[in-house]
C-alpha cells in the first residue's frame, strides 16, 4: 500500500488556525471528511467494491429468510448431486446444499472478519498514538512489543494458539487480532508522529488540553484515511486467515462458514472425485470479498495519495 498524505487536508485546516484557536481548526474537519467520502463514492474502484460487498453482506443478513432451518443438517437432500435448477450449486457427499452451506457461511466468516479488522485496528491506533503522543520510554516499550509481534512468524504462531485454545470463533478472532495488530501499529505510529509535530497540537497543549482528548479528539481524526485502508488491509487477512485455520481443522468444525465449508469438501474427497461444485462456492466468495476490499483499499489510497491523484488526474486530461 502505497504511503498516504503525510498532511491530510483535514490537519492544514487546523494548523491555519493557529495555535490560539485549537478549536476552530477542529470544528471544520467534518467537511474534509466528507469531501473524502464524497471522493470515494465517485471513484469507480470503490463503487465496485461496495456492491460486491454489499451483496454479500445482504445475503448473509437474508440467510435464515432465504434457507431457514440448519443448512449442515446431514441427508436432507440427494448425495453428491451436480448443480441443476433443484439445487442451484449442487449438493455434498452428506446430502447438504451447497447454496444454502454458501450464504449461511458468509455470516460466520464476514462477521470474524470484521470484528478482527476493528479490533486489531483499534489496538493498532491506540499503540500508535500513545507511541507518538508520549514519546520517550513509552514510545520504546512499545516498540520493542511491537517489534516482537513482528518478529514471531505470523502462521506457525496461528497454528500453535488455534490447537491448544479451545475450539471456537472467539478463539479464532483473539487469535487473529493478537498476530494481527502489529504491523498496523507501525504504519498508525509513523502517522501518528507526523501529526504529533503540527501546530494544532502543540497549540492544544498549551491551551491544557487532557493527553486523552488531544490523542482521540484532535489526533485521530487526522488518521482516518490510513485508519481505513489498515482496517480493510487487516479483514482481507483476517477472512483468509481464518478459512486457512478452518481448512486445517484447527477451527470450530460444527459451525458453518466458508472455511468448515472447504474442511469439508476435502473431508469427503470431492477434490479427489471431481465434485469442483463443492468447494468452488465457498473458495470463490472468499476470493471475491477480498477482491472487493482490496478495491476499496486501493481507491481509498488513489484518493488521498497526492502522487496517485496526480497520475490520474493527468490521465484524464491525456483521454
Amino acid at each position: 500500500m502505497s504511503q498516504p498524505l503525510t498532511t491530510p487536508p483535514p490537519v492544514d485546516t487546523a494548523a491555519e488556525a493557529g495555535p490560539a484557536s485549537p478549536s476552530g481548526g477542529t470544528a471544520t474537519r467534518p467537511s474534509g471528511r466528507v469531501g473524502l467520502v464524497r471522493l470515494l463514492v465517485t471513484n469507480r474502484k470503490a463503487t465496485a467494491g461496495l456492491i460486491i460487498l454489499t451483496i454479500f453482506i445482504l445475503l448473509a443478513l437474508a440467510a435464515p429468510i432465504m434457507f431457514p432451518g440448519d443448512p449442515s443438517v446431514i441427508g436432507k437432500y440427494p448425495l453428491s448431486k451436480p448443480p441443476s435448477l433443484q439445487h442451484l450449486f449442487g449438493t455434498t457427499a452428506k446430502g447438504q446444499d451447497v447454496l444454502a452451506l454458501t450464504v449461511w457461511g458468509s455470516r460466520a466468516s464476514l462477521l470474524v472478519g470484521f470484528v478482527v479488522g476493528f479490533a486489531a485496528t483499534l489496538v493498532a491506533a491506540l499503540v500508535g498514538l500513545a507511541c507518538a503522543f508520549f514519546g520517550r520510554v513509552t514510545d520504546d516499550f512499545l516498540s520493542l512489543v511491537t517489534n516482537v509481534f513482528l518478529l514471531i512468524p505470523g502462521l506457525p504462531l496461528l497454528v500453535l494458539l488455534a490447537a491448544f485454545l479451545p475450539q471456537g470463533s472467539g478463539t479464532v478472532m483473539f487469535v487473529l487480532v493478537l498476530t494481527g495488530w502489529a504491523g498496523a501499529a507501525r504504519v498508525l505510529r509513523s502517522q501518528a508522529l507526523s501529526i504529533r509535530s503540527k501546530d494544532f497540537v502543540a497549540a492544544c497543549l498549551v491551551t491544557g488540553e487532557r493527553p486523552v482528548r488531544i490523542m482521540f479528539a484532535e489526533m485521530l481524526p487526522n488518521m482516518a484515511s490510513i485508519m481505513m485502508g489498515t482496517f480493510l488491509s487487516v479483514v482481507i487477512g483476517a477472512i483468509g486467515a481464518q478459512a486457512g485455520l478452518e481448512f486445517l481443522g484447527l477451527g470450530n468444525t460444527a459451525t458453518v462458514s466458508w472455511g468448515t465449508n472447504l474442511y469439508w469438501a476435502s473431508n469427503d474427497g470431492a477434490l479427489i472425485k471431481g465434485q469442483w461444485w463443492v468447494f468452488l462456492p465457498s473458495g470463490a466468495a472468499i476470493a471475491l470479498v477480498a477482491f472487493a476490499l482490496a478495491l476499496v483499499n486501493y481507491a481509498v489510497d488513489e484518493v488521498t495519495n497526492p502522487r496517485l491523484r496526480a497520475l490520474r488526474s493527468a490521465r484524464k486530461e491525456s483521454a
